[in-house]
């Protein structure tokens, strides 16, 4: 049995041995070169070897790579509300959300001092493509070219929400045309074996189907992890899992819950988590006058107002007279909020909780769900940029090596392999993905000291603790070296088993980067 926290093994007896091992402080070892600097000396390697070959072009590309934003591809089958979930995490509306041409194209959306998009073709050189009527992306066309010729579009645009990742929309899966599917799963798994183009993955589900596991299963970049540290799940449309009623945001939170436990969701992703995506858009992107429509319903009779909100037909169709919103103005209301946006901004209104249309802006993100989302982007992805896009980059070095064997590059094998193991980012989210598919032997409580010292909530270092932001540096170091002790009592117990044992060891060395980094906040 595993040892309960602080004592001994659960079911051994009183005498059993169990070492007191004094808080260890960290060897005085010069510290290895970060895991970047590593990497890029790899790539460098295998430039210099494949210089002049058909391998060449993909080695460039991993090397400048490492020194671009994290990139996160928002994936999920047709019709889920990707696009949608893009424009709310940006904040403008750029991504179209029709069924028009752009929608067919794999889109890039990257932080730029001015306004761009390039289209990609696949054969021939990238070109500029002119702005549609409004000036941006949503009405813009293809500038003659056929959907099916183009690879990519890249969006440049000023925001300092793509300063940290670039953002990848993608067609819709399990489209009635096999074709968008297969431009999403290219983009996203590259044939052979080699890195896929986005370093992590925010995959929409409503349901779990047989195509999302089918995606997600095919989405590794590394097939020994059973469960990927590079793919959130979003519950998507999270106000129409309870069909719009005054409730449905909270039945979709306690259906995530579900999915966050299932072993089959787990398998597949870190953490689901529901977000009302046209709710969070429209919220981002609120207009005043849009404001003054709602604050027109909120002051028209309460029981005329809920008979006209039952369902989107009646809305767009039921007549009021002394309702100043004609059946255009309606739809547009519509389609920009939905009938559950509509109806939980009126009663905002009306019970005055947002008085203003930045109020009712405010109050409309923080139910849709949207800031969990950006939370867990940030403490799971932006925090492990480093991790993600060296991943990416070795895959890239070991696809060109397996596929253009030659004698001058085997050696790389064997130095990309000691990169690989003998990382310990590389040991924490491999021991990481152990402990949440329940494969070491630990108690309940070890169990979440230990996600959360490896990073599984937040990879600051009081978020690894377990403390608040502003914890005085005596505390995180005294905390640091309560896990520490924790874990080396556990590594060095003769009833651990060799994995325990082994985790334990990866623990403790995390404790010790902790306690060197709390000492350092000093």
């Amino acid at each position: 049995m595993p040892p309960g926290p602080g004592g001994p093994p659960r079911g051994f007896p009183p005498s059993a041995p169990f070492p007191q091992a004094p808080p260890q402080f960290p060897p005085q070892t010069p510290p290895p070169a970060p895991l970047l600097t590593r990497v890029r000396g790899l790539v460098q390697q295998a430039l210099g070897i494949y210089a002049g070959g058909p391998a060449q072009p993909g080695l460039q590309a991993a090397a400048a790579r490492l020194e671009e934003p994290l990139r996160v591809a928002i994936a999920g089958r047709i019709k889920s509300g990707k696009s949608t979930l893009l424009n709310a995490l940006v904040g403008q509306e750029l991504a179209a959300t029709d069924a028009g041409e752009c929608t067919r194209v794999v889109t890039w959306y990257r932080d730029g001092h001015t306004y761009r998009v390039m289209a990609h073709p696949r054969q021939g050189p990238p070109r500029q493509l002119p702005p549609g009527p409004s000036g941006g992306l949503l009405d813009s066309d293809l500038g003659g070219m056929r959907a099916q010729d183009i690879d990519r579009l890249v969006v440049d645009w000023p925001s300092p929400s793509l300063k940290t990742m670039t953002l990848i929309d993608t067609p819709g899966m399990d489209s009635l045309s096999t074709e968008l599917s297969r431009r999403t799963e290219t983009a996203l798994n590259e044939p052979g074996g080699g890195p896929s183009a986005a370093d992590a993955v925010v995959y929409l589900m409503r349901h779990i189907h047989t195509s999302d596991v089918r995606f997600l299963e095919t989405f590794r970049d590394d097939p020994t992890e059973r469960r990927p540290i590079n793919t959130i799940g979003v519950l998507a449309r999270a106000d129409e899992v309870g069909h719009g009623r005054p409730e449905a945001l909270e039945s979709a939170a306690r259906v995530a819950d579900r999915y966050r436990v299932d072993p089959r969701v787990q398998a597949l992703c870190q953490t689901v988590v529901p977000v009302a995506g046209l709710l969070a858009s429209t919220a981002a992107t609120l207009r005043e006058d849009e404001f003054r429509a709602i604050e027109m319903l909120a002051e028209a009779p309460e029981d005329d107002v809920e008979q006209m909100l039952l369902t989107a037909a009646r809305f767009a169709n039921r007549e009021m007279p002394d309702l100043d919103l004609s059946p255009a103005r309606r739809a547009a209301l519509l389609d920009r909020f939905g009938l559950f946006g509509i109806r939980l901004s009126v009663r905002l209104r009306y019970t005055g909780v947002a008085g203003t249309a930045g109020a009712l802006s405010r109050e409309l993100l923080t139910r849709s769900g949207l800031q969990p989302l950006r939370e867990a982007l940030l403490s799971r992805f932006a925090g492990r940029a480093e991790v993600l896009k060296a991943r990416s980059a070795l895959l890239a070095v070991e696809s060109a090596i397996r596929r253009y064997p030659v004698p001058a590059a085997q050696h790389l094998l064997h130095d990309l392999e000691i990169v690989t193991s003998g990382a310990h980012e590389f040991a924490e989210v491999r021991l990481l993905d152990g402990i949440r598919v329940g494969s070491l032997m630990l108690t309940d409580t070890e169990r979440e000291s230990a996600e959360r010292l490896l990073g599984g909530g937040g990879v600051e270092i009081w978020q690894r603790l377990g403390v608040e932001p502003d914890t005085p540096p005596t505390e995180m170091q005294r905390v640091a070296r309560a896990a520490l002790t924790q874990w080396q009592r556990r590594a060095e117990h003769p009833a651990s088993a060799r994995d325990v044992r082994q985790a334990s060891r990866v623990l403790v060395r995390t404790c010790e980067g902790l306690l060197v980094g709390a000492l350092g906040s000093w």
